[in-house]
C-alpha cells in the first residue's frame, strides 16, 4: 500500500540550514506543522526554546513549557511544539518578561533578536497580493498568512505595512521604492540589508532588484526576496548585530582576533 498525504517526518540532514542543527544530534528533526509560514522558511517553537534560548535540555521539556501557556507568538498563546514561527514574528515569554523578533543574520541563519516591550507591539508584514472579495471588499494578503479588509488604497503588492499585533490594524505603510531600506529573505543573499538602487522588469520572468549595503557592496536578487524594512536609510525595527552587512571570511577572522 502506498503512502497517503504529506510526509510526517523530517530527516535531520534535510532540515533547513538556517536552523543550525548539528548532523550528529540524531536521525530526525522536528517537522513544522502547516501554518502561516512555509516549512523551510520557519522555525518550530521547540527549537526556539531548546537550541536558541537553552531553556530546555530535551524535546519533552519544551512540550511541558509550551503546555504551561507561557509562550506567545504575535500576542497569541501557542502550545504546539511544532508551530512554525517565521520571519518578523514577535515571540513573547511573559514569565521572564522577554520579547524576541525572529530575523535572519547576515549569513541567512535564523537569529533571535531581543527587543524592547514597546517594539514588541509592532510587526512589519510584506503585502503579497491585493484583490477584491465578495461585496467588492478590498483585501490584502501578507507574507504571514493574514488577510486584512479595507486597507489604504495606496497600499500595493510588495509594499510593507506596520501592523499593531494587539489590535490587528494597520498603523503605517512603506512603498516599495528606490532608496528605501530592505532585508533579503531568500536566495544567496538572505539576511543582507541595504538600500534599493533599481528594479529591472523582465516580462514572463522574475523582476530583478539591485541593492547596495551600508559598506557600498552591491548585489542583485529576485523581487520576491526583497522585504522593505525602512523608509530611506532609517529602519522601522531594530536590527541584529552587524546590521545585515555581510563580511568576508578574512574580515571576520580579523574582527575575532581584534576582540581577543
Amino acid at each position: 500500500m502506498g503512502v497517503r498525504g504529506a510526509k510526517k517526518h523530517l530527516k535531520r540532514l534535510n532540515a533547513p540550514k538556517s536552523w543550525l542543527l548539528d548532523k550528529l544530534g540524531g536521525n530526525f528533526a522536528p517537522k513544522p506543522r502547516p501554518g502561516p509560514h512555509k516549512a523551510r522558511e520557519s522555525l518550530p517553537l521547540c527549537l526556539f526554546l531548546r537550541n536558541s534560548l537553552k531553556y530546555a535540555l530535551t524535546y519533552t521539556e519544551t512540550v511541558k513549557i509550551l503546555k504551561n501557556r507561557s509562550v506567545k507568538v504575535d500576542n497569541k498563546i501557542r502550545t504546539d511544539q511544532k508551530y512554525p514561527a517565521g520571519f518578523m514574528d514577535v515571540i513573547t515569554i511573559d514569565k521572564t518578561g522577554e520579547n524576541f523578533r525572529l530575523l535572519y543574520d547576515s549569513k541567512g541563519r535564523f537569529t533571535l533578536h531581543r527587543i524592547h516591550p514597546d517594539e514588541a507591539t509592532i510587526k512589519l508584514c510584506r503585502v503579497k497580493r491585493r484583490y477584491t472579495g465578495k461585496g467588492n471588499v478590498p483585501i490584502i494578503s501578507t507574507h504571514d498568512g493574514r488577510t486584512i479588509n479595507f486597507p489604504d488604497p495606496a497600499i500595493k503588492p510588495n509594499d510593507t505595512i506596520s501592523l499593531d499585533i494587539q489590535t490587528g490594524k494597520i498603523k503605517n505603510h512603506i512603498k516599495f521604492d528606490t532608496g528605501n531600506l530592505c532585508m533579503i529573505t531568500g536566495g544567496a543573499n538572505q539576511g543582507r540589508v541595504g538600500a534599493v538602487i533599481s528594479r529591472e522588469k523582465h516580462v514572463g520572468s522574475f523582476d530583478i532588484v539591485h541593492v547596495r549595503d551600508s559598506q557600498g557592496q552591491q548585489f542583485a536578487t529576485r523581487m520576491g526576496n526583497v522585504f522593505i524594512i525602512g523608509k530611506g536609510n532609517t529602519p522601522w525595527i531594530s536590527l541584529p548585530r552587524g546590521n545585515g552587512v555581510r563580511v568576508s571570511i578574512a574580515e571576520e577572522r580579523d574582527r575575532r582576533l581584534g576582540r581577543k
